[in-house]
């Protein structure tokens, strides 16, 4: 069973940011999704696949990403390798490809390029000096292994994954989790995401939301931060 219950990075949420004038500030953290914010994926193998098997582009994603696919992975109950497995039998049924060739695409999907926004990693850095930020997302059970290669473990004070916590946004449980887990009053919290849903979910539990489209946007909303 997935365990949410780590130890707080702020032991009594005493951190040495307490006492650098972060009560003048609006909020005391920013809780930020991963992807579509500091992360994008390269699709172009996926594509070149697609065309290759007959498939419209976007095919092999659509059916990737669709809840009966992509949740019980979000949730950590499956692994990469089932998850090309619901992949292949999607594309079987929506598009009457073959197991193999489904698999293929699903795995070359899971394993799709991606990069980070060095725009958005150095806002983040640069806010990291003044407040607590975390990283919210909906996650693979591989997360780790990602943020590994992206450099990015230094980036964040902590990292609350779907797949660890077994619960997915828009469920409050997650916002709720990651604002206790930095010390921090929810009202007390920015989140940024580029989904509005889940935008709307923080701002019903009492968090400032920002609609994430471009690093300009947090760069807005961190103006107080930033100085």
């Amino acid at each position: 069973m997935n365990d949410h219950r780590r130890k707080s990075p702020f032991p009594d949420h005493r951190d040495p940011r307490e006492h650098s004038g972060r009560s003048r500030l609006p909020f005391d953290a920013v809780l930020t999704d991963l992807d579509g914010v500091i992360r994008f994926y390269d699709m172009s193998d996926v594509a070149e696949l697609e065309r290759a098997a007959g498939l419209p582009e976007g095919a092999t994603a659509e059916v990737a990403f669709a809840p009966e696919t992509d949740l019980p992975l979000m949730l950590g109950r499956i692994g990469k390798s089932e998850w090309a497995d619901a992949i292949a039998a999607g594309l079987a049924r929506g598009h009457g490809l073959a197991p193999a060739r489904g698999r293929e695409l699903g795995i070359a999907l899971a394993d799709s390029k991606f990069w980070a926004d060095q725009t958005v990693v150095g806002l983040l850095r640069r806010a990291r000096a003044r407040v607590r930020v975390s990283i919210v997302t909906n996650a693979t059970p591989w997360l780790d292994d990602d943020l590994a290669l992206l450099g990015l473990n230094s980036l964040v004070d902590d990292v609350v994954s779907s797949a660890v916590l077994g619960v997915v946004k828009p469920d409050r449980r997650i916002y709720e989790v990651a604002a206790e887990r930095v010390g921090a009053a929810v009202d007390r919290c920015l989140f940024v995401d580029d989904r509005q849903e889940n935008v709307d979910a923080a701002v019903a539990l009492g968090m400032t939301g920002v609609l994430y489209r471009r690093p300009d946007d947090l760069e807005a909303a961190l103006g107080p931060v930033l100085g």
